[in-house]
C-alpha cells in the first residue's frame, strides 16, 4: 500500500495542477450559471457564488469529510461519494491529495472539479466545536464595499427619483469554518434617497444574519434572515436551483437545509429563526419561524399585489414599502440511513391582511385569501448504478409530483429520466423545482437527460424535454405543449485547451399579438453557441459566437447572432486585468443575444442586448496585500440603430450607455 501511495505522489507531476483545476472548477459553475442566466426570470447569485468562494479558500479535509459536505459538489455521484468515504474508512487517512486517483470510479475529468475544494491534513482525533477563544482569534472577517456611477441620466431622475443615481452596497462578514458565520448586508439602490425621505436610518435595505453549525446535538441555528430548502423544492426552496443546463450535475438538488442569507436580494429569504437538531445519528429534525414585512399595494384594506423588485425610487414605489405583513412556521423530519433517506415537510403561513389580487383567466388558481399550507413527503435511495429520488406535495388545492431516476452506467456515462406533474391549481409561495416554469404550478413533462465520454478528451451531452401545460400560461390562451431539446459536444485535447459546440432547440405555442388570444401559433427557437478557451500560463482566451432564430409558423422569422472575445491575464505582480468586447446585430427582442462578462466579486453579470451595437468592458483588480483588494470596471454599449436607450422613468437620452463599478474588500 506504501507503495501504491508513493506512485500516485510521483504521479503528481503527471496531473493537472491545482490552479489549473480551480480554473475547471469555477469555470463550470459559470457555464451553467451563464445558461441559466438566459431564462428569462432574473436572479440574483450572491449567496452561491459567495459559498462557492469560501469552499475554494476553505477547503474540505478529505480525512474528516461527512457524506453531507461531498453532497455539496453536484458534479460527484452518489457512487463516488460513497467510495470516497470507503476508501478514508478502508486505508485510513490519505496521505495525498493525488490519491484520489486510487478511489474507484473516479475518473480524471472529476478529478480536476473536486482538487480546488477540498484538502488533505492528518487528524489526530476528531475536533468538537471550538473553543470561544479560538473563535475570536482566528476567525476570519471580511467588509465589502460597491460604489456604482452611470455615466448617463435617465428620465427618472429629472422629477420623479427620490435619490442620487449611484448605487451603493456595504457588506460585513465573519467566518469561522463552517461553524460560525454571522454579518451585515445594506444596499441603496440606484435613485433611491440615502438617509433621507423614507430611508432616514441610511440604507433603504439591510439584513442581519447568524448561523452557528454542529454544536453537539445541534446540527444548525440560524437567527436573522436565511434561507430553506429541503427535498425537491415543492414546499419550499429559497435557493436558485440549477435545472436545465448541459450538464447533468445540475438536475439533482442535495444542498437541503437551512442557510445563511447574505445578498442584497431583498425578496428570496425568511427573517426569524429556524435550527435543525439530531435527534438520533439517522434522524434529524429541524423547525424554522419567520416573521417580515413585505412590499405591495393594500386597497380596500385588501393585499392586491406583492412587489418583489425591491427598488424604492419614485413615492408611487416607496409608498409600497412595508406594506403588510406574512407569517410563516414549518417543520421538517428528515430520516437517512445506508442507501435510503426520506423526509417530511410542512409549512403553514399567513398574511395580516386578505391577499385578493385581481387575477387574469390564465393566472384564475393562484393564491388568494389569509391563510395557507403545503405539505410534502421527499425520499431517495439507491440500488448498486440505479438512484431513485422523488417528492410529492399538496397545498390548500392542488397537488404536486416529481420523480427522477439516475442510472450510472459506467464511469463517465450517465442516464437520467425525470417525470414531474404538477396540477393546474397547486401554488406554494415559496417552492422553486425542476422545470419549464420557474415555479411549480401547472405543469406536466418528461425530461430525458445523457451525458457520455466515449473517446479521450471528448464529452457529449443530449437532453429531450417533453412538456404541456394543462391550463392558459402568460400570452398562452389555452392549455399547451412544447417541446426542448439540448445538445452539446466538449472536446478538450489539453489542460489549457476547450471547446465546445452546443444547440438548443425550443417550440412553445404563444398568442399572436394583436388578436387578443384568438389566434394562437406554434413558435420555434434554435440557439447555436461556439466557444474557445485557451488558458496558456497566466494568460485566459475566450471566444464566443452565438447564432439565434426565431419564428412563428406561417410568418416570417427573426435573427440574431454576436461575436465576443475575452481577454484575461494575472501579472507576476498582484495585477490581474480582464477586457471583454461583443458586436451584436438582431433583428428583434425575440431574437435577442446574452453575453456574459468579468463582475464584481459574487456577482454574475449577463445582460441581453437586441438590436445592433457594440459592447466593451474592462475589468481591472489588484491585491494590494493579504488585507486590501481593489476592483474596478468600466463598461460601455453603444446602439447603432437608435437615439434612445430604454422607455418610461428609464429612458436614457443617446445611443451610449456606460457605468464604472468600484469594489473594496478588507480582510481580517
Amino acid at each position: 500500500m506504501k507503495l501504491l501511495k508513493l506512485g500516485v505522489f510521483l504521479s503528481m507531476l503527471l496531473m493537472t495542477p491545482v490552479l489549473e483545476a480551480q480554473n475547471t472548477s469555477v469555470s463550470l459553475w459559470e457555464e451553467n450559471i451563464e445558461q441559466l442566466s438566459m431564462d428569462e426570470e432574473e436572479k440574483n447569485w450572491e449567496d452561491e457564488l459567495e459559498e462557492l468562494s469560501d469552499r475554494l479558500h476553505e477547503p474540505v479535509n478529505i480525512n474528516v469529510t461527512t457524506k453531507h459536505e461531498l453532497e455539496q459538489f453536484s458534479f460527484l455521484s452518489d457512487i463516488q461519494i460513497e467510495n470516497i468515504l470507503a476508501y478514508v474508512y478502508i486505508h485510513g487517512q490519505m496521505q495525498t491529495i493525488y490519491e484520489l486517483q486510487l478511489v474507484e470510479e473516479m475518473d480524471k475529468h472529476t478529478i480536476d472539479l473536486l482538487l480546488p475544494f477540498v484538502c488533505v491534513h492528518p487528524v489526530a482525533e476528531k475536533k468538537g466545536f471550538p473553543r470561544l477563544k479560538s473563535l475570536l482569534k482566528y476567525g476570519k472577517q471580511e467588509v465589502l464595499t460597491r460604489l456604482d456611477v452611470p455615466f448617463y441620466t435617465r428620465k427618472g431622475y429629472q422629477k420623479n427619483y427620490l435619490g442620487p443615481a449611484m448605487y451603493h452596497s456595504l457588506r460585513y462578514g465573519y467566518r469561522y469554518g463552517d461553524y460560525l458565520q454571522m454579518g451585515i448586508t445594506a444596499e441603496k439602490d440606484a435613485g433611491e434617497p440615502f438617509f433621507a425621505l423614507h430611508n432616514e436610518k441610511g440604507y433603504d435595505y439591510y439584513s442581519i444574519y447568524f448561523l452557528l453549525r454542529n454544536l453537539g446535538k445541534l446540527k444548525t441555528l440560524a437567527l436573522g434572515n436565511y434561507r430553506l430548502s429541503f427535498g425537491q423544492g415543492l414546499v419550499v426552496s429559497t435557493d436558485f436551483r440549477l435545472g436545465k443546463t448541459y450538464s447533468l450535475s445540475t438536475v439533482d438538488n442535495r444542498n437541503s437545509g437551512i442557510r445563511k442569507h447574505s445578498s442584497t436580494d431583498e425578496y428570496n429569504y425568511f427573517r426569524g429563526a429556524a435550527a435543525t437538531v439530531e435527534v438520533i445519528p439517522a434522524l434529524q429534525l429541524s423547525g424554522f419561524y419567520s416573521h417580515r414585512s413585505m412590499d405591495g399595494v393594500i386597497e380596500g384594506n385588501e393585499i392586491t399585489s406583492i412587489y418583489k423588485t425591491g427598488l424604492h425610487r419614485t413615492e408611487k414605489e416607496a409608498d409600497k414599502v412595508n406594506a403588510f405583513t406574512l407569517q410563516l412556521m414549518g417543520g421538517n423530519i428528515t430520516y437517512e440511513k445506508n442507501n435510503l433517506k426520506v423526509g417530511m415537510t410542512g409549512i403553514y403561513y399567513f398574511f395580516n391582511r386578505s391577499y385578493q389580487p385581481v387575477l387574469r383567466t390564465y393566472a384564475k388558481y393562484n393564491l388568494q385569501g389569509n391563510y395557507f399550507h403545503n405539505v410534502g413527503v421527499d425520499y431517495k435511495y439507491r440500488w448498486n448504478r440505479f438512484t431513485l429520488t422523488g417528492e410529492a406535495a399538496m397545498g390548500k388545492q392542488g397537488y404536486s409530483l416529481l420523480n427522477q431516476l439516475k442510472y450510472n452506467i459506467l464511469t463517465g456515462y450517465q442516464l437520467l429520466i425525470v417525470h414531474r406533474y404538477y396540477s393546474h391549481d397547486y401554488w406554494a409561495m415559496f417552492a422553486r423545482s425542476f422545470g419549464e416554469s420557474s415555479a411549480p404550478q401547472n405543469e406536466n413533462g418528461w425530461y430525458l437527460a445523457t451525458e457520455a465520454s466515449p473517446l479521450a478528451h471528448w464529452k457529449f451531452f443530449a437532453s429531450l424535454d417533453l412538456f404541456s401545460f394543462p391550463w392558459w400560461k402568460y400570452r398562452i390562451s389555452k392549455p399547451s405543449q412544447g417541446v426542448d431539446g439540448m445538445f452539446q459536444s466538449l472536446y478538450s485535447p489539453k489542460r489549457n485547451l476547450s471547446m465546445y459546440v452546443n444547440y438548443r432547440y425550443k417550440r412553445k405555442e404563444r398568442d399572436v399579438a394583436g388578436t387578443d388570444g384568438k389566434v394562437i401559433l406554434p413558435t420555434y427557437q434554435h440557439r447555436l453557441r461556439y466557444r474557445l478557451t485557451y488558458s496558456p500560463d497566466h494568460l485566459q482566451l475566450r471566444t464566443t459566437v452565438d447564432y439565434n432564430h426565431f419564428h412563428s409558423q406561417g410568418q416570417e422569422g427573426s435573427q440574431g447572432y454576436q461575436f465576443t472575445q475575452s481577454c484575461s491575464y494575472a501579472f507576476s505582480f498582484p495585477i490581474k486585468i480582464s477586457v471583454q468586447g461583443t458586436y451584436f446585430h438582431t433583428d428583434d427582442y425575440d431574437s435577442r443575444i446574452y453575453a456574459s462578462e468579468k463582475g464584481l466579486l459574487y456577482t454574475f453579470y449577463t445582460p441581453s442586448f437586441y438590436g445592433q451595437g457594440f459592447r466593451f468592458s474592462a475589468c481591472v483588480r489588484y491585491d494590494v496585500n493579504k488585507v486590501f483588494m481593489f476592483l474596478v470596471k468600466f463598461g460601455q454599449t453603444i446602439y447603432e440603430d437608435r437615439e434612445n436607450i430604454g422607455s418610461g422613468n428609464d429612458l436614457i437620452q443617446g445611443n451610449k450607455k456606460a457605468d464604472l463599478q468600484m469594489q473594496l474588500r478588507i480582510k481580517i
